[in-house]
């Protein structure tokens, strides 16, 4: 189910849009296996970094993902390889979603010579251009001017490319996510900003920091549709993500997705999320778990019993022990690496 907030070419309402119901698709085998394997994948990986964390093998800051994996892989399906990605520092599925290798993403985490990064970046700062991944950035809100000066070079270019600019909650009110909107919608760029809605914007309930409720509204002002998707279910974000997509890249112009997810963990490792109730998170996994619910779709379907998911599961977690393994026996990045990579040549 989502709410859909047509702005161009109507006199706005200051009443909530009713939610509207859509035809779903129904996915092949091949497309489910796809979505739960690749959130898996982020799962099982972000829950190794965060043993990894508490061993003391990566240092500074780690955001996990945990939770929110239906949102990145969701959209991720409906884009291909014109189309550019930028997020903020919790930023680890969305590597992984974008094909980047564990093994490379792992050994950043752990400021190791084989990351990304040459270990320079760690958890919040790695890139790949191959990927066409732009980041991993640890200032809130940082990323939305870039990624809309991504879509901006797609357009300038003719590449037919769209930006996925992901931001979170506790990052709407900045005020350079507002320039970069109205910049946005001047020029008609092909932008997708996705707004994960995870309920905290750190430790602060985004009911007490935010005067808009309805985060898929503030491209409003600027003459921009929005919509709110369940970002807990895969096949709801991917339906919402190609509608955008195809609107950015028909020259529409951009587009705001809120997506309603949640984070199981702290906002990083040093949160003990005393905000919020045991309980709160204890219904959240066990009713809306994304993982959990389409591997019930999957097993409902007889397209894999139980045993054959387990399975997929123990392949899952040998590829992200085989990442855990390199990134430890990377050596770290000689003291050189300081001074390589700081500018590009022109």
């Amino acid at each position: 189910m989502a709410r859909a907030s047509q702005s161009k070419n109507r006199k706005r309402s200051s009443k909530a849009p009713r939610p509207r119901a859509r035809k779903r698709v129904t996915p092949s085998e091949d497309q489910l296996l796809g979505y739960y394997k690749d959130m898996l994948l982020i799962r099982r990986f972000e829950e190794r970094a965060g043993q990894m964390y508490g061993m003391g093998l990566i240092g500074g800051f780690c955001h996990l993902y945990i939770g929110q994996e239906a949102v990145v892989v969701g959209m991720q399906k409906a884009i291909d390889d014109r189309d550019a990605v930028i997020t903020s520092y919790r930023d680890h599925g969305h590597m992984l979603a974008c094909g980047m290798d564990a093994k490379g993403v792992m050994a950043e985490l752990t400021g190791r010579i084989g990351g990304y990064s040459k270990g320079k970046g760690g958890s919040m700062h790695m890139f790949s251009r191959d990927n066409r991944f732009y980041g991993g950035h640890g200032i809130v809100g940082a990323q939305v001017p870039i990624g809309t000066g991504l879509a901006f070079a797609a357009k300038y270019k003719g590449t037919d490319g769209v930006s996925l600019t992901y931001l979170g909650d506790g990052a709407v009110n900045q005020g350079q996510v507002h320039e970069a909107f109205n910049m946005a919608e001047l020029w008609s760029l092909p932008v997708v900003y996705v707004i994960e809605n995870n309920r905290y914007g750190m430790g602060t309930s985004v009911k007490r920091a935010s005067a808009a409720k309805e985060l898929y509204r503030l491209g409003e002002p600027y003459g921009m549709p929005g919509e709110q998707v369940d970002g807990m279910d895969v096949l709801a974000v991917r339906e919402a993500a190609e509608k955008a997509v195809k609107y950015c890249r028909d020259g529409k112009g951009p587009y705001v997705l809120e997506m309603m997810t949640y984070r199981y963990r702290g906002h990083s490792m040093s949160d003990p999320a005393r905000y919020r109730t045991k309980e709160e998170v204890a219904e959240m996994r066990e009713q809306h778990d994304p993982i959990t619910n389409l591997s019930k779709v999957i097993v409902h379907a007889g397209y894999k019993t139980e045993d054959d998911l387990k399975k997929i599961d123990k392949d899952i977690r040998a590829v992200v022990a085989d990442a855990a393994e390199f990134a430890q026996a990377s050596p770290e990045p000689d003291s050189s690496e300081l001074y390589t990579d700081v500018l590009v040549d022109a």
